[in-house]
């Protein structure tokens, strides 16, 4: 297990650049007229001042208020000055919009900016013969709208499932709903953290093995940082704690992410998942856990460690609110659950 782990991560290190320098991401200050005084003392405070409100910055569309998007013009502050939908749902927090979403553990893996969006997902798994083999197809829709520029809802599970495995037919996925709250973001260093939790509410198909036990809580940590030019990094963490631990199992996981900028809008990235099951339940499979889709709530699986990989491309289209990706994930330890194989595909659509 500790041999896996440590080849995840020597392999996520290799591919980490040398940095000859740190990049300057400050904005570009205004002239100095009399117009501008009032401006240039607003733009000497801390960068996180010019996103208190979505409308900050809108006078001057400075490279703060663009987000230093790919392609973006710094002339152009439409995006950073959109009005609140309905009154009550801010736009995207632009501040990082270098930065692309994590593809793996999608349920649990959240990105750490403050984002308002619908992030259409399908995965194609295949299931070890161990498991029952066949394949296990997710269509889903996460939701996430900002309240604030740091407070955001988010609604990171539901959608339908088809299957050929003989354990899991077709049917609905449990949904969940929750809080995320940005800690920290720093502009300038383009570093960000953030805290959250949400409740899985068991109103799933049972013939999908879904809807079992009272809810599960989900607590996290997620947090990126801009390494150079082109290179981006995440890393979050957290718990799956059921109310009924006799009905699901209770599990830590730590997911991680770097990318890589390439040009025209595409990015290369490569992830890591690290799943450690902490509490068996009573009732399931025996040592069949369910993997971050599912909580059998099985039997002898305490102690049980899992660790995957992933390589995907993703597509960010120059100064559009849109990402189009793609990931091949696989186990990297012995230990495979009920994933042989998966391929991901997301489309995200912003405000």
């Amino acid at each position: 297990m500790v041999r896996s782990l440590t080849c995840v991560f020597l392999w996520l290190a290799c591919c980490m650049p040398l940095l000859a320098e740190e990049i300057d991401l400050t904005a570009a200050k205004p002239q100095n007229t009399i117009q501008d005084v009032s401006f240039e003392m607003e733009a000497n405070n801390s960068a996180a001042s010019l996103f208190s409100d979505p409308g900050a910055g809108c006078s001057s569309c400075g490279a703060a208020s663009c987000g230093s998007a790919r392609g973006c013009s710094h002339n152009n502050c439409s995006h950073s000055c959109k009005d609140y939908l309905f009154g009550i749902v801010a736009p995207t927090d632009r501040g990082f919009s270098d930065f692309i979403s994590p593809m793996t553990n999608p349920v649990n893996f959240e990105d750490p900016r403050t984002l308002t969006e619908a992030r259409m997902i399908y995965l194609r798994q295949k299931v070890p013969l161990a498991a029952g083999g066949g394949r296990v197809n997710v269509f889903a829709v996460q939701i996430r709208a900002a309240l604030s520029d740091r407070l955001s809802v988010i609604a990171t599970k539901d959608g339908f499932v088809t299957s050929s495995n003989p354990l899991i037919d077709d049917g609905w996925l449990d949904v969940n709903a929750g809080l995320k709250y940005n800690l920290y973001k720093d502009y300038s260093k383009q570093q960000i953290l953030s805290v959250g939790a949400t409740i899985d509410i068991p109103v799933g198909s049972t013939r999908t093995l879904q809807g079992n036990g009272d809810g599960e809580f989900h607590l996290f940590a997620t947090g990126g940082a801009q390494l150079g030019d082109d290179w981006h990094v995440l890393s979050a963490s957290g718990f799956r704690l059921p109310a009924d631990t006799s009905a699901e199992s209770q599990m830590w996981y730590w997911s991680n992410h770097i990318d890589r900028y390439l040009g025209g809008g595409f990015y290369v990235l490569a992830e890591a998942n690290w799943y450690h099951w902490m509490k068996s339940g009573q009732v399931g499979l025996q040592g069949v856990s369910g993997g971050d889709l599912f909580n059998f709530g099985s039997r002898g699986i305490a102690g049980n460690d899992i660790v995957t990989g992933a390589i995907g491309v993703k597509y960010k289209p120059a100064c559009r609110d849109m990402e189009i990706g793609v990931a091949w994930e696989a186990p990297l330890s012995n230990r495979e659950d009920i994933l042989n194989n998966r391929l991901t595909a997301d489309w995200i659509i912003r405000y």
